[in-house]
């Protein structure tokens, strides 16, 4: 196959589009070169970066919408650590999963322990939804709001019915800072920063309830054995000292500190919201009037806004379309690597301009038009 050069007027300004780890601005990098460097290889238990710890904590309180005796609590190691530290932390006796996809799926499965009951899974097909049920002697309801997998979305909402005093725990990793909710809707809206907050890896973050801090402490006060590690309890003390366990990602800190700022001084999550869903409903209209590609998720309310799944028809190669995307510098579009359809997944984060995913559909034409 001859090469294809996409012509320059349907390239994008900015070529990234990759779910996770997902494009930092430029204005974060160069903040970074001056300012933030300065805090490599300096001492995590002094001023300068408690400082910043503090002023990520106070920037997210106020992009969450500032819910009363909640508490910014972050953690050494992303959200896979936070699922083993809920694990032994937070739920107390029986969790139920509500599943749509990968990342759903490994939380229930770091629920499969021999302290607790063996979870009830909720299990969707990939790119449907299903709702949680009311269930007896259930402490704990997890769920992410956005699969990231498959780009289906969840309302943040507590289940009426449930046990007194069940706590609900929201994954919101690729959704958190791009999709706006209610905070007092969930007890633990936990997250990694590699998103919609164009930062690296390294921590989890996570807005915790008064009544999930209160049974953390609890379950800290059992018998139970916690490894120090994936003791939530130890990071909610750090995090009142601003500081975590363990030395934390410095540079992941200071990304993710800036664009809190950046979303926060230009409106909070409202304006954030509506910047992931210009950028998705452009790719799902086009997707709609396409005579080759189908949205994946069938039902336009549970299609994300931050995660946008794109099947091709069967006379399009999908992951041709993706390799002479990444040849002309518009990368990271390939579907999810486990659920194997002939699709493309483009990540609408805050930081992604309408304008560039705009370039990238008339790309996509033309390349398609070029392959046929």
């Amino acid at each position: 196959m001859p090469e294809i050069i996409i012509p320059a007027e349907f390239l994008p300004l900015d070529g990234r589009f990759g779910c996770g780890p997902s494009r930092v601005r430029h204005d974060q990098i160069a903040a970074f070169a001056t300012e933030g460097a300065k805090l490599m290889g300096t001492s995590h238990r002094q001023a300068p970066v408690k400082n910043l710890v503090k002023r990520v904590q106070e920037g997210l309180m106020d992009l969450f919408h500032n819910p009363a005796g909640y508490e910014i609590v972050l953690g050494n190691g992303g959200s896979t650590a936070f699922w083993d530290a809920a694990a032994f932390s937070m739920v107390e006796n029986k969790a139920q999963n509500l599943v749509h996809g990968e990342f759903g799926a490994k939380f229930a499965t770091a629920l499969t322990n021999p302290w607790l009951q063996k979870p009830t899974v909720i299990n969707g097909e990939p790119g449907s939804r299903l709702e949680l049920q009311v269930e007896a002697g259930v402490d704990s309801y997890a769920y992410a709001q956005n699969e990231t997998s498959t780009g289906v979305v969840t309302p943040v909402k507590r289940l009426a019915g449930a046990d007194s005093g069940a706590l609900f725990f929201t994954d919101a990793t690729s959704a958190a800072g791009g999709i706006d909710f209610d905070p007092k809707e969930t007890d633990v809206y936990y997250f990694a920063p590699q998103k919609n907050f164009a930062s690296d890896g390294g921590l989890w973050l996570a807005l915790m309830s008064p009544a999930a801090i209160e049974r953390t402490e609890r379950i800290a006060a059992s018998d139970r054995y916690i490894p120090e590690f994936l003791s939530v309890k130890t990071a909610i003390d750090n995090s009142r000292l601003n500081q975590t366990l363990n030395t934390p990602a410095i540079s992941t800190l200071f990304f993710l500190a800036e664009q809190v700022d950046w979303m926060n001084a230009n409106g909070g999550l409202a304006w954030a919201d509506s910047r992931t869903k210009a950028a998705s409903t452009h790719l799902y209209d086009w997707a709609d009037a396409s005579s080759f590609a189908t949205p994946f998720v069938s039902n336009p309310e549970h299609r994300s806004q931050v995660v946008v799944t794109i099947d091709f028809d069967e006379t399009v190669d999908a992951a041709a379309v993706a390799k002479v995307l990444r040849a002309n510098g518009i990368v990271d579009t390939e579907p999810y690597r486990k659920l194997g359809r002939n699709q493309l997944r483009v990540a609408t984060f805050t930081a992604t301009e309408l304008s560039d995913v705009q370039k990238l559909t008339q790309a996509i034409d033309y390349v398609v038009g070029q392959l046929a």
